[in-house]
């Protein structure tokens, strides 16, 4: 226990450090970005923005001083909005959250379902699945994006398009962000099942008469639960970055989209916050899955 931790906290650190390091080495002065873009300004005024934000001291000083903010919940404050960053965060987070959770219940409802159809049945409908997934994955999410939208909101107008809050605006987006995960659900559900359906206590379970809907849940489904629960944990951790691109595309006002216009008007301490977040719930959700894994499957806690 003492080692992963060890371990988490070296990859926070080292995380951080790319994170901060990437942003200062962007193209352009970071003086003109914090001056709000203006040229032609005088050698004072420069000078007291680099005073202001500590620009002259060394860089690892500068990042030693912005971790230290960053671990007492400081992350500065934007230079495009002009507010706290930590409160812009805040009142986007629910938004991203929401889709998120929706998304999750998504694939990993449907991604199961489809994953033991195609190893149940086998066949045809085991092709079928196996097609359909591997069409899924390949479609890019800025181009689902703009199928669903201009089908199921402009054409048929079942759903909102752009903005809202609501479980009914964010549909589309969820469908969108949980296609390719349940995709890959999907297969792991099945690849685990098939897996298991080979292994000796499935035959002497079937040898002994017991019916085969009893024979998947009791001991195909059961023992493939290991690998299915922790490719969940793993694809539900990659999808706040997955946001990004669904965000922009449906005009939400969450994480995502915070960190696209921080790109793009080169707001350093939001984009150097928005990362460092979806990268800390990427670590943290993967680790919890990590030690939920033992808990699932008692093989992997006999091995430890």
């Amino acid at each position: 226990m003492v080692r992963k931790l060890a371990g988490l906290v070296a990859t926070l650190l080292a995380t951080s450090f790319v994170i901060f390091a990437a942003s200062y080495a962007a193209p352009g002065d970071p003086v003109t970005f914090l001056a709000g873009g203006k040229e032609n300004l005088t050698p004072e005024h420069l000078a007291a923005i680099r005073a202001q934000y500590h620009l002259d001291d060394p860089f690892l000083v500068q990042y030693g001083r912005w971790l230290g903010d960053a671990l007492t919940g400081d992350l500065g404050r934007s230079t495009q909005y002009h507010d706290q960053v930590a409160d812009l965060m805040a009142a986007r987070l629910p938004s991203t959250l929401g889709l998120v959770a929706y998304a999750s219940v998504l694939f990993v409802v449907f991604g199961i379902a489809l994953g033991v159809l195609a190893a149940v049945r086998g066949g045809r409908t085991d092709s079928a699945v196996v097609a359909g997934t591997t069409f899924a994955t390949s479609v890019p999410a800025f181009v689902t994006a703009t199928v669903l939208i201009s089908l199921f909101g402009v054409q048929l107008g079942w759903f909102p398009v752009m903005g809202g809050g609501s479980l009914w605006h964010l549909t589309l987006p969820a469908v969108t962000l949980a296609l390719g995960a349940l995709a890959i659900i999907s297969r792991v559900t099945r690849q685990s099942m098939i897996e298991q359906r080979e292994l000796d206590h499935v035959s002497v379970a079937r040898a002994g008469g017991l019916s085969e809907r009893l024979i998947v849940v009791r001991h195909v489904f059961r023992g493939a639960l290991g690998p299915i629960v922790t490719m969940c944990g793993l694809v539900t951790a990659g999808m706040l970055a997955g946001t990004v691109t669904v965000e922009t595309a449906f005009g939400l006002n969450g994480i995502g989209s915070l960190l696209v216009n921080a790109i793009n008007t080169h707001d350093f301490p939001v984009t150097q916050a928005v990362l460092l977040l979806m990268v800390t719930a990427y670590i943290a959700v993967t680790t919890a899955v990590e030690l939920l894994h033992p808990l699932i499957d008692p093989r992997v806690r006999s091995r430890a």
